[in-house]
């Protein structure tokens, strides 16, 4: 129907146009372009547009292959005595440095720091908990409680995480799951949405254990994590900040007094929290962290050194908070200074009226800081993924490309790239009100001269 139209358009135009030899080439041009919508009527797909990605190495880089470097870049060689150990930005969760740190290994007491936060988020610090037979039949070290004594969820909290009592642990777990095996669920549950990749946790006190599952343990990583995650909340870090505490039991009988055993919260300005741990597989562990200027660290230690060791574990600790210290400073490394070319619109309706017109439309992208923790000599590298060209319609403020950011292989941000201004599709209405123009015009300077 539509090509019937067409016909009937092109013989009108030949019966009104007077044929004046210098009037020629416009009216061949209306008979082509006539001809040319006829044939756009009938097509069904467009180009597809293209895409180009570049990417933009930072100084001193000489290519991609070379610059695709592990998430903790090149390491120095540190002396530890841990034979698992990571040094973590506690903000953004990069290892900034890790001997064995992805070796699943026991971690004893620190495994109490999974408890303290879910027992901060599940459970009420006014409760009233009763202890089981079960959980006054803990080992050393313990707060000393008896079957059917009753205590305040928070005192709990207190023993469990200045004196690491292990009576104190199953207690809260029994509160908290049920059982010792419905809060080990909930704990591996809150490991695996915190993202730990290799973490089973069988008892709420760090004791060794293992079952048909595995072993009871976690790998350095992971526990640094679970640190991270720990301190954010504002009471976890009020109980481990505490130096001293004393509490009775309800029924105020019992008198207890716990003191702090983290001494690395006086060893270092802006120490912040932690948790020591010792069985006799897992060795001395440690985990902690440091906050010093916008800086956050974690360190976490597993199998640091056995009897008479008890001090390694600070001399680690202060040996990678001081390196991350000295190295790390945070870099904003958006680029500011980037421009970008237009892209080009196909089968856009030109803009001014002139049909042989490319139809472009600018791109911007929205200013914003990237801020980084990062050494000096390591390097971001930026993968521009930008149209060559786009297909109509456009609309002003849709997204046409991203820029992305890396360290090393770590993506560390992406920003989206905008169409400033739209670009309407092509249609055949478009060319017969073109050509209705050309024809009105030469029709008006026909007249003009007669």
């Amino acid at each position: 129907m539509k090509k019937s139209n067409n016909r009937k358009q092109i013989g009108f135009f030949l019966r009104r146009i007077r044929l004046k030899e210098r009037k020629k080439y416009t009216v061949l041009a209306c008979i082509a372009l006539l001809f040319f919508m006829e044939f756009s009527n009938g097509r069904q797909n467009f180009p597809m547009a293209g895409f180009f990605t570049e990417t933009v190495q930072a100084k001193g880089m000489q290519g991609e292959q070379e610059t695709a470097v592990s998430d903790r870049g090149n390491q120095p060689n540190l002396t530890l005595y841990a034979q698992s150990a990571v040094l973590m930005d506690g903000e953004s969760g990069r290892v900034l440095y890790e001997k064995n740190g992805y070796e699943h290994m026991p971690n004893a007491s620190t495994t109490k720091i999974m408890t303290c936060i879910l027992t901060l988020e599940e459970g009420n610090l006014e409760d009233e908990v009763k202890v089981s037979s079960y959980a006054a039949s803990m080992p050393q070290v313990r707060l000393g409680m008896s079957a059917d004594d009753t205590f305040r969820l928070k005192d709990l909290l207190y023993s469990l995480m200045l004196e690491s009592h292990n009576d104190s642990a199953v207690a809260i777990a029994e509160h908290i799951g049920g059982t010792v095996e419905g809060f080990a669920e909930k704990m591996n549950q809150k490991a695996r949405e915190l993202g730990c990749e290799d973490t089973y946790f069988i008892t709420p006190n760090g004791l060794d254990a293992s079952d048909g599952t595995g072993v009871h343990g976690t790998t350095a990583k992971d526990l640094a994590k679970i640190m991270s995650y720990c301190i954010q909340n504002k009471t976890f870090l009020e109980i481990t900040q505490t130096s001293n505490y004393q509490f009775t039991n309800l029924a105020g009988t019992k008198h207890y007094n716990c003191n702090n055993h983290n001494a690395f919260l006086q060893m270092m300005e802006g120490a912040l929290s932690g948790k020591t741990g010792f069985t006799g597989n897992a060795g001395y562990c440690y985990v902690g962290a440091l906050r010093r200027d916008d800086r956050t660290f974690i360190v976490a230690l597993l199998a640091c050194g056995w009897p008479n060791n008890k001090t390694y574990k600070w001399s680690d600790t202060k040996t990678l908070m001081n390196y991350g210290l000295e190295n790390y400073h945070y870099e904003d490394v958006y680029e500011y200074d980037r421009e970008f070319a237009s892209v080009k619109v196909e089968q856009a309706e030109p803009k001014n009226g002139s049909l042989y017109q490319e139809v472009t439309v600018p791109l911007e992208i929205k200013e914003e800081k990237i801020r980084v923790l990062k050494r000096v000599d390591e390097e971001v590298r930026t993968i521009y993924e930008i149209p060559e060209c786009v297909q109509a319609p456009v609309k002003k403020g849709q997204q046409l490309g991203k820029v992305t950011y890396y360290l090393g292989e770590r993506q560390i941000a992406e920003l989206p790239v905008y169409a400033t201004e739209s670009a309407k599709e092509l249609r055949p209405s478009w060319y017969k009100e073109y050509l209705l123009k050309l024809f009105f015009m030469e029709k008006e300077l026909n007249f003009q001269e007669e």
